[in-house]
């Protein structure tokens, strides 16, 4: 592997690392087959989390995303002469592929990050995860690509889907950097709606919330708090 592969699949192991070599090497003979080695590569090279804590890879690639990654990052450099073939196939690696193939384009679009001819392409595939309720897609696309790449608006949107389907703000990239008094806003608004429907709130709101006092001081007050159901804040709001 090139450094840039390696670098692009830190946690394989010396076997599994062999293995991408000889998908590499495969590849290179012929780059059209991509659409076929591709899938492949959890059965041909590895298969499991990176971090035993992080079984689904929300929060980090698990190594058949960063095999993929590899495999991509080889034949970007293959096309390098022709960046359209490679966008291309990238989208149709995407579109075509299942749950699992699409999270490892998501989270190979950083390594492959290569100015606007690249975002013309991979900013849609970010925006098609957002649109879906699985978590392993919405958190591969709040990932560093999307955090460099998506508008404010999409961005705070994501931070909300993210809450909403139950990814941890500990997979949002840049979260602390991106974060304002808007997103703010329209966190403490969503904590609102979901206790005056009975519904509990994730607390995870708080790593938004506590970084801007009176919107998180308000709902405190009024009864409101995230990890709490709304009739659970209603009684804590009658005993202020």
């Amino acid at each position: 592997m090139s450094t840039r592969e390696a670098r692009s699949a830190p946690d394989l192991d010396a076997t599994a690392s062999r293995r991408l070599d000889e998908l590499v090497q495969e590849l290179a003979d012929d780059p059209r087959r991509i659409s076929t080695i591709f899938p492949a590569v959890a059965r041909r090279v590895a298969r499991g989390p990176a971090d035993p804590d992080d079984p689904d890879g929300v929060k980090r690639p698990r190594l058949e995303d960063q095999a993929r990654t590899a495999l991509l990052a080889a034949l970007a450099s293959m096309w390098a002469d022709d960046p359209e073939r490679f966008t291309h196939e990238l989208a149709q690696l995407y579109r075509y592929g299942d749950a699992d193939e699409k999270r490892a384009v998501l989270r190979a679009l950083s390594a492959l990050d290569t100015g606007a001819g690249m975002s013309a392409v991979s900013l849609p595939l970010v925006e098609d995860a957002l649109r879906t309720n699985d978590v392993r897609l919405v958190a591969a696309a709040m990932g560093p690509y999307g955090a460099r790449h998506l508008d404010p608006d999409s961005w705070r949107q994501g931070v909300l889907k993210c809450l909403f389907v139950g990814v941890p703000l500990d997979a949002v990239a840049e979260l602390g950097a991106r974060a304002d008094t808007e997103l703010a806003r329209m966190v403490a608004d969503y904590c609102r709606e979901r206790a005056a429907a009975g519904r509990s709130m994730p607390a995870d709101a708080w790593r938004v919330l506590d970084r801007f006092g009176e919107l998180g001081r308000d709902l405190r007050t009024a009864g409101t708090a995230p990890g709490v159901s709304g009739t659970e804040a209603a009684t804590t709001g009658r005993e202020t």
